[in-house]
């Protein structure tokens, strides 16, 4: 049996100030530093051997040197990143506020805006790489019992809303920076288990 944990990255400048980050490469600031660490204090307790997690992450700066913290503080080889774990793209929308937005375009869920990636996409994206994602890691490690992904919020939440049939998360929730979410992979889909530490049945 083979598990998932996503793990969002830490904070950013962007993260504090409420803008669109989106695939704009927006580095970690020392908040998410701090809790890149923390997470990785977090997690360490389920861990047989820390050092042999297996980490991988977007390859976007801020989810790339949070998946880093977590290989150094375990001690474990370095992260692989995949392009195809990077956040939903915004288009047009990267770089303003929510207000900024809501007064452009309306409603966050509803709206279309021009260059943005669409919900189905992401969707589609994010599945197809954590197969990969899996594929690859099982070729090179046959016994792998858990993956830790490091990736982007937007990105999480798509995959949790198609595990959840839509339940989770609620529509006003914020997924927090280094928060762990842990689904059971199968090749037939994705159970979740775990939401942000917090033992789940669905």
């Amino acid at each position: 049996m083979t598990y998932l944990t996503l793990i969002r990255h830490g904070e950013t400048d962007w993260n504090r100030a409420r803008l669109i980050q989106g695939s704009t490469d927006i580095p970690l600031n020392d908040t998410g530093r701090e809790q890149a660490r923390q997470t990785a204090d977090r997690l360490r307790p389920a861990l047989a051997d820390p050092t042999t997690a297996y980490i991988v992450s977007s390859d976007l700066s801020r989810a790339r040197e949070t998946a880093q913290i977590l290989a150094s503080q375990w001690a474990a080889a370095a992260p692989t990143a995949y392009p195809a774990l990077r956040e939903r793209a915004y288009g047009d929308a990267e770089g303003l506020t929510v207000d900024d937005f809501a007064t452009r375009w309306g409603d966050w869920y509803t709206s279309e805006v021009p260059g943005a990636e669409s919900r189905e996409q992401l969707q589609r994206r994010a599945f197809a790489a954590l197969d990969a994602v899996v594929a690859e890691a099982l070729a090179e490690r046959p016994d792998l019992t858990r993956v830790f992904v490091v990736t982007h919020g937007a990105l999480i939440r798509s995959v949790i809303h198609h595990v959840s049939d839509g339940r989770l998360p609620a529509r006003e929730e914020r997924l927090a920076n280094g928060s762990d979410y842990t689904f059971r992979y199968a090749p037939e889909g994705l159970t979740l288990v775990e939401y942000a530490g917090a033992v789940i049945s669905l």
